[in-house]
C-alpha cells in the first residue's frame, strides 16, 4: 500500500485455497475441462473460463474425441496472433490417464511458418484440407482469407474451433463474426468458440441471436477458478489518479519487490508523453541504475537502491530484432517455473491475452483501456496460480481530471470507464447468483449452505454450495423466468446485462453525481430499457424477470462489499474468502428482502464512496460540474419509459403516480407523464402548423 489518497483498492477479493482446480480426474482433466469434455457431442460449444483454467487442453481432449468417435475429418484451431500458437503444441495427454496424446504436424502449426497472413498461409490451409493430416492451427487473419479463398464448403465435416472468441463481431465488417455465421448458416462443421471474458464484446455482440441461440454453453467462473487454486488467495483491483505525468507518479503504485507487467499507454491517448521509448527509459531510471543489459535474454539489468538487480523485459522497443530476441526469451519453457528469470515487463500492445507468465503478482496498466474485454484479459495475467504467490492485484492508473486543460471531458469520461470497469470486475469475481422467488412453498436445497442457523422458512435465506460457487438467494415478489430463454439469460448472461448497464455515459453519471435523481429511474427506467433493447424477442413478462435478476446481482455485490469491507480500509490483512457471502448474508438478515427494496438501492453508491477517497477534492467538483453543464429535462425516451412504469403503478394501486407525492420515485414517474404530454402536445402543434419534430 501507499501513502496518501492513491491507495485505495475498489476491490478485495479473498479465496478459500480449496485446490479443486488444479485437481485432476482419471482423464487427466482438472474441473472445468472435465465441465467441458461432458457437452463433446454438441455441434455448437461455447467455452465461457478465466484465463489459466485450461480452455487449450479441454479442447485438445474435445477435438480428439469429435476426430476418433463423431467421424470429423479433421480440426482447425483459430487463434487471434501467433504467440498464442504455441498454446497448442504437442501435448502427452496419454501420459496423465487420456486414450491418446495431442499432435499438430510442424508444417500445420502456422503460427511457426514465416510469411504473411495472405500469402503463403492460405495455400497451406488448401494443402492441409486436401491431407489426411489431422490438426491445423493458424492465426484469425490466415483463417478469414483461407476462408474467402476455398469457401465455406471447402470445410465440411470439420471442426472450427476459435479461441479468444470475444475478437469475433456480428458487425458485417468483422469478417471473421460473417464467415462464422456462414458456417452455422450451412450447418455443415462443428464450432468450438471459448473466451476468458464474461462477456462479448463492449458495443457488438459476438454473434446474431438466432446463432447464438444454437450454442450449448460450458461456464467455468473465476470464482470456481480462484476458489480453488493452491496458492493465490487474495486479489486486489484498483484504479489511482495522478497529476502531470504517470512517470513522476508511477513509483507510488510500482513496488520492484513484485512480479509486475507494466502496459504503458498507447501513444494516441492523453495519458502518453508521445514518446514511448523515453517513457520506458524513464521508468527504468525511477528503478534504479542501469547495469547493461543480459547477453543472452536481451533483459535490461537495473540495480536498485537496496542493492538489488532487476531483470527487465523491455516488450516497447522499436527495434524487432532485440523486441523479438526479448520476447523469445519470456516464451523458453525452460524458464516457465523459473520465478527468478524476470522480475518486470514493460510492453505497450503485448503481453495480454494469451501471455502466459505465472509467477506476474502486478499487472499495472497506465491509462484507461476503453475495451472492457481487454481490461479482463489484462487482469488475467496476474491471476495464474504459483508456489509462493499468495496476493496479486490489478492497478489502472489514470490522469486526475484537471478543469484548466481542454482534455478535461476526456478524463471525465475516463474516470467513468475506470468505475465502470470496476463495477464489472466484481461482479465477475463474485460467486454466481440463483435467485428465488420467496415463497410458502420454498424450501432449502440440497447442497447448500445456509449459515449457522440453517434455513428459516419464515425469512428470505442465503444459500451457498462450496463446490460450484453458487448463491442462491430468496427475494419476495420476484419475477421467476418464464422461457428457456430467458432463464439462460438469468443463468449466463447477467454480467453482460450489467456490462452493458454501467457502461452506459448516462446511467453511470446521473448514479454518482445527481443527488436529486430517484434510484428506480436507473434500476427500473434504464435497466429496463437496457432489457428491452437486448432481449426484443423476450415478453414482457420475461423482460421484466431478467431486469429484476441483473439489478438483484449488482445491487447485492455492492451491499455486500460494503458489509465486507467495513473497518478494513488502510488494512494489509487479508479480508475472510467468505467476506462476500457473509455480506450478502447481513444485508439480507437486517432487510426484509423484496424486490422493490432493491430497486430502491442506488447501484453506485459504492463506487462513488471510494471515487471521493481517490480523487482530490478539487478534482472530484471538477467532474460534478462538468455532469452537471450536461444536465437536461427528461427526454422523450425516458419520459416514455417512465409511462410504462406509471401505467404499472396506476394497474397495482388503482390510481395514477401523483406529481406532489412524498414518495420521490412516485413523484417522478407523474413528472415522465406530464413530460410525455408535452411532447404529444408539441408534435401536435408542429403537425397542425404543417411542421414536425
Amino acid at each position: 500500500m501507499t501513502a496518501g489518497n492513491k491507495s485505495i483498492p475498489t476491490i478485495s477479493v479473498s479465496y478459500a485455497r480449496n485446490g479443486n482446480s488444479t485437481k485432476s480426474n482419471a482423464l487427466g482433466m482438472r474441473t472445468m475441462q472435465e465441465r467441458a469434455y461432458e457437452r463433446r457431442g454438441e455441434q455448437y460449444l461455447l467455452i465461457k473460463s478465466p484465463p489459466a483454467s485450461g480452455k487449450s487442453r479441454a479442447l485438445m481432449f474435445i477435438a480428439l474425441d469429435k476426430l476418433q468417435n463423431q467421424g470429423l475429418k479433421q480440426a482447425i484451431i483459430v487463434v487471434p496472433e501467433k504467440s498464442i500458437g504455441s498454446s497448442f503444441n504437442n501435448e502427452p495427454l496419454s501420459q496423465y490417464g487420456f486414450w491418446t496424446d495431442w499432435v499438430v504436424e510442424p508444417r500445420w502449426n502456422l503460427c511457426n511458418a514465416p510469411g504473411s497472413d495472405n500469402g503463403g498461409k492460405v495455400k497451406a490451409v488448401g494443402a492441409f484440407l486436401e491431407s489426411n493430416d489431422k490438426v491445423l492451427v493458424c492465426t484469425h487473419a490466415t483463417f478469414r482469407f483461407a476462408v474467402e479463398e476455398y469457401g465455406v464448403e471447402a470445410f465440411d465435416n470439420r471442426l472450427i474451433a476459435v479461441d479468444e472468441f470475444h475478437h469475433v463481431s456480428a458487425n458485417p465488417d468483422n469478417k471473421l463474426g460473417l464467415h462464422l455465421g456462414q458456417f452455422i448458416s450451412r450447418d455443415s462443421v462443428h464450432i468450438v468458440a471459448m473466451t476468458g471474458s464474461y462477456f462479448r464484446g463492449d458495443a457488438e455482440a459476438v454473434l446474431a441471436p438466432q446463432d447464438e441461440a444454437k450454442f450449448d454453453t460450458v461456464t467455468y467462473t473465476y470464482y470456481e477458478q480462484l476458489n480453488g487454486y493452491e496458492y493465490l488467495k487474495q486479489l486486489d483491483i484498483g484504479y489511482y489518479f495522478y497529476s502531470d505525468s504517470y512517470t513522476d507518479d508511477i513509483l507510488k503504485v510500482l513496488d520492484s519487490s513484485e512480479k509486475t507487467i507494466i502496459h504503458i499507454p498507447n501513444v494516441n491517448s492523453r495519458e502518453s508523453t508521445k514518446n514511448k521509448i523515453k517513457e520506458v527509459e524513464h521508468i527504468i531510471e525511477e528503478l534504479g541504475e542501469w547495469q547493461g543489459t543480459d547477453s543472452v535474454t536481451g533483459f535490461q539489468l537495473v540495480k536498485t537502491s537496496d542493492g538489488r538487480v532487476l531483470r527487465i523485459a523491455d516488450l516497447v522497443d522499436d527495434d524487432s530484432t532485440k523486441r523479438d530476441r526479448v520476447s523469445n526469451a519470456l516464451k523458453d519453457p525452460i524458464h516457465k517455473n523459473n520465478r527468478d528469470h524476470v522480475d518486470i515487463i514493460i510492453a505497450l500492445g503485448m503481453a495480454k491475452e494469451g501471455f502466459d507468465w505465472i509467477w506476474c503478482e502486478h499487472a499495472l496498466t497506465i491509462g484507461y483501456r476503453a475495451s472492457l474485454t481487454e481490461i479482463v484479459q489484462i487482469i488475467g495475467r496476474a491471476t495464474r496460480d504459483a508456489p509462493g504467490k499468495t496476493r496479486a492485484r490489478f492497478t489502472n492508473l489514470i490522469a486526475e481530471p484537471d478543469a484548466s486543460k481542454e482534455t478535461v471531458i476526456e478524463a471525465v469520461n475516463d474516470t467513468l470507464k475506470a468505475i465502470a470497469a470496476s463495477l464489472l470486475m466484481e461482479q465477475v469475481l463474485s460467486p454466481r447468483f440463483e435467485f428465488k422467488s420467496k415463497s410458502a412453498a420454498s424450501g432449502p436445497v440440497e447442497g447448500f449452505d445456509y449459515g449457522d442457523e440453517g434455513y428459516d422458512p419464515e425469512k428470505c435465506n442465503v444459500g451457498f454450495n462450496h463446490e460450484t460457487g453458487q448463491m442462491q438467494i430468496e427475494i419476495k415478489g420476484l419475477f421467476e423466468p418464464k422461457s428457456e430463454e430467458a432463464a439462460r439469460i438469468c443463468r449466463e448472461d447477467l454480467n453482460e446485462v450489467i456490462a452493458t448497464f454501467v457502461q452506459d455515459k448516462n446511467t453511470i453519471e446521473r448514479g454518482l453525481f445527481d443527488k436529486e435523481m430517484v434510484p428506480e429511474e436507473l434500476t427500473q427506467v434504464r435497466m429496463g430499457k437496457i432489457i428491452k433493447e437486448k432481449y426484443p424477442e423476450l415478453d414482457t413478462e420475461d423482460q421484466e424477470a431478467v431486469r429484476q435478476h441483473a439489478i438483484a446481482a449488482l445491487n447485492l455485490t455492492q451491499q455486500a462489499k460494503q458489509t465486507a469491507t467495513k473497518g478494513t480500509e488502510g488494512s494489509n490483512e487479508p479480508i475472510a474468502n467468505t467476506a462476500l457471502i457473509d455480506g450478502v448474508r447481513k444485508f439480507v438478515n437486517v432487510c426484509e428482502l423484496d424486490i422493490d427494496l432493491i430497486d430502491r438501492i442506488n447501484p453506485f453508491n459504492e463506487a462513488y464512496a471510494i471515487l471521493s477517497k481517490a480523487l482530490s477534492e478539487d478534482s472530484l467538483k471538477q467532474v460534478a460540474a462538468v455532469i452537471a453543464a450536461k444536465r437536461v429535462s427528461i427526454p422523450y425516451e425516458e419520459a416514455r419509459a417512465l409511462t410504462e412504469r406509471a401505467v404499472q403503478f396506476k394497474k397495482e394501486r388503482g390510481r395514477l403516480p401523483d406529481i406532489n407525492s412524498q414518495d420521490p420515485w412516485e413523484k417522478r414517474m407523474a413528472e415522465g407523464v406530464a413530460a410525455l404530454q408535452r411532447f404529444s402536445t408539441q408534435q401536435k402543434a408542429a403537425q397542425g402548423s404543417g411542421g414536425g419534430i
